[in-house]
């Protein structure tokens, strides 16, 4: 697809079944991804590339579980199982996606102090990773985001492509949800009012 780039995010070992943090069915978004990657020119991957004491891992902060909130000089922060934890077999891409023509990676999550659910921004709000940048440059305006999960890091990837200025749209059968506490609910709630569109793979053909 002409002038359109499909985002492909997290589709990474530890959130796969069995991973460090699984979303339930992730694997089922691979072969949809691979179908999706075929039809696109521009594919731009990103990856939770995370220090082993980073901020949002329970385990940083002593008598924490996962899954707990807590404050941070960002916000508030859910904390999660270790995960995706730099110089391991987590953050890897699963081995059955096929993105070959994929063209720039985007870590995100390895400043220690601060987590990264979106592509473009990290959670302070403030820190860049320079994905708007490098699509502006490129003349990109089309936006179609998937992978894991839906309700954090698709989510946030999405509804900052809005607030950027592109054109965005969710393929929601290419993702899947984490759903904690009505998060997934939630995250269709605000993008649908971000004006991001969702649709199915089947439909992006008329998408154009």
């Amino acid at each position: 697809m002409r002038g359109a780039c499909l985002i492909v995010v997290d589709v990474q070992n530890d959130f796969m079944p069995g991973g460090a943090l699984a979303v339930p069915k992730g694997d089922e978004v691979v072969p949809v991804i691979n179908r999706l990657a075929a039809r696109f020119e521009n594919i731009v991957l990103t990856q939770d590339w995370h220090p082993r004491d980073h901020a949002s891992f329970a385990s940083a902060h002593p008598g924490k579980k996962p899954f707990e909130t807590i404050d941070l000089p960002y916000g508030k922060q859910v904390l999660w199982p270790d995960h995706c934890v730099q110089r391991t077999s987590g953050p890897a891409f699963h081995p059955d996606l096929d993105v070959t023509k994929a063209q720039l990676v985007i870590r995100k999550g390895f400043h220690r102090n601060i987590d990264s659910y979106s592509g473009f921004v990290e959670a302070d709000r403030k820190t860049s990773t320079g994905l708007a940048g490098y699509l502006k440059e490129r003349g990109i305006k089309n936006l179609f985001v998937c992978g894991l999960a839906t309700d954090f890091c698709v989510g946030w990837t999405a509804l900052d492509a809005r607030a950027a200025g592109f054109d965005t749209t969710l393929i929601e059968d290419a993702s899947r949800a984490i759903d904690l506490d009505g998060s997934c609910a939630k995250a269709w709630k605000d993008m649908q009012a971000a004006g991001v569109r969702r649709v199915n793979s089947d439909q992006v053909a008329a998408l154009k």
